[in-house]
């Protein structure tokens, strides 16, 4: 990632995939990149079900995929 780069946000979709923006690199878990891509935008799969992992192939539609709860928000310091 570069100094003039965007920030990597990470965004849950609703029942569906973690959206990733900004200037990343998927890699896999022994830490060789697995997704080259120049895309700005990819959808990773949190359903278990892609057919073509890491990415999301609209799968959890098909098996009903529903997403955790988030957690409930911390309470302010200001009360």
């Amino acid at each position: 990632m570069s100094v003039d780069s965007e920030p990597v946000t990470i965004t849950p979709c609703p029942d569906g995939p973690l959206l990733v923006r900004g200037d990343f690199t998927v890699l896999t878990a022994p830490g060789r990149e697995e997704t080259a891509t120049d895309r700005r935008v990819v959808a990773l799969c949190r359903c278990g079900k892609t057919g073509i992992p890491p990415l999301c192939d609209g799968s959890h539609r098909a098996v009903g995929f529903r997403a955790p709860a988030p957690p409930p928000a911390e309470p302010s310091e200001d009360g």
